[in-house]
C-alpha cells in the first residue's frame, strides 16, 4: 500500500509537466525550439520561391542541371551500396564481439564525422594521387583523381559512419538469443545471420540506407577536392549550386537546391517513418 500510495504521489507529482502548466521555463523552452524551427522553414521557402516560375521551369531544362540529377543519383547510389557493404558486416562485429582495440577501431571509425569534409579530401586526394597504391590503381585503370569514381569514394568515406551508427544501434537492439536459437535448429553463423537477425534490422537498414543516400547525394567539400569541379564531368548538384553561384547564374544555382531540399526532405521523412532518429 505504502509502495502503491508513494507511486501515486510521484506520479501527480509529474502531472504538472505532462497538463502542460503553464512556466517560465515551459514558454521559453518551447519558443526557442519553435522559433529555430521557424526559422529553417524561412530558409528554404526564400530558396524555393526565389526564381520565378518560368525561370525554373527553363533552368530545370537545361542539359547541365540534368547531367547534375543524372551524375548525382548514379554517384550516391554506388557509394550507398559500398556504404552497406562495408558498414552492415563491420557494425555486426562491433555489436556482437569483443577482440582487441575494439574501443580503438570503434573511435576510429566514427572520425570521418568529425572530420571536416575537406580535410577528408585533402586526406583521399593525397592519398589517391601520391601513394603506391594510388598509382597501382591508376595504372590499372582505377582512377580516382578528377573523376566521378573520385566522387563515390569521397561519398563512402564521409558517410559510412552513419550507416555504421545506425546499422550498429539496430544490432544492438536485438538480443543474441534469437540467433542461438537458430543455430540449434541447424543453421551456422551465416545463415542465422542473413535469416534471424538481418530480417529483424530491416527498419534500421532501410533508415540508414535512406540517410547515407542523402547524405550521399548532397556532399559537397571531400567531392570538390578529390574530383574536382567540372563542367558536364564531375558536377553533381551540390557542385552545380557551386559553380553557378560563382558565374551568377542564380536560376540554375537554386534550380539545383531546390532539387536538393526535394531530397532532402522526403528523405528524412523516410529515415523518420523507420525510426532512424533512435538509432542514431
Amino acid at each position: 500500500m505504502e509502495q502503491h500510495s508513494k507511486s501515486a504521489e510521484g506520479s501527480e507529482e509529474d502531472q504538472p509537466m505532462r497538463r502542460g502548466v503553464k512556466s517560465p521555463l515551459r514558454a521559453a523552452t518551447i519558443a526557442i525550439g519553435v522559433g529555430l524551427a521557424l526559422f529553417i522553414v524561412l530558409l528554404l521557402l526564400l530558396v524555393v520561391s526565389h526564381p520565378t516560375l518560368e525561370g525554373m521551369i527553363s533552368s530545370l531544362k537545361s542539359p547541365e542541371i540534368h547531367f547534375a540529377i543524372y551524375l548525382s543519383l548514379v554517384t550516391s547510389v554506388i557509394s550507398t551500396i559500398l556504404c552497406i557493404l562495408i558498414g552492415v558486416p563491420s557494425a555486426y562485429a562491433l555489436a556482437r564481439y569483443d577482440f582487441p582495440g575494439k574501443h580503438i577501431v570503434n573511435t576510429i571509425l566514427d572520425m570521418p564525422l568529425a572530420l571536416p569534409p575537406l580535410v577528408a579530401g585533402v586526406g583521399l586526394l593525397l592519398f589517391f594521387g601520391t601513394t603506391p597504391v594510388g598509382e597501382a590503381l591508376a595504372m590499372a585503370g582505377l582512377v580516382f583523381v578528377f573523376t566521378p569514381l573520385g566522387i563515390i569514394i569521397a561519398q563512402f568515406f564521409v558517410n559510412v559512419p552513419f550507416m555504421l551508427r545506425i546499422m550498429r544501434s539496430t544490432f544492438d537492439g536485438i538480443s543474441p538469443r534469437y540467433e542461438y536459437v537458430a543455430k540449434t535448429l541447424g543453421c551456422n553463423d551465416t545463415q542465422a545471420l542473413w535469416r534471424v537477425t538481418l530480417p529483424m534490422a530491416a527498419n534500421g537498414f532501410l533508415a540508414g540506407s535512406v540517410i547515407t543516400w542523402a547524405k550521399g547525394i548532397g556532399e559537397f567539400g571531400a567531392a570538390l577536392m578529390l574530383a574536382g569541379a567540372t563542367r558536364m564531368s564531375t558536377e553533381t548538384l551540390p557542385i552545380s549550386l557551386f559553380l553557378n553561384m560563382s558565374c551568377g547564374k542564380l536560376d540554375l544555382a537554386i534550380s539545383a537546391a531546390t532539387i536538393l531540399i526535394i531530397m532532402s526532405v522526403v528523405s528524412l521523412y523516410i529515415f523518420e517513418r523507420y525510426g532512424g532518429f533512435a538509432r542514431f
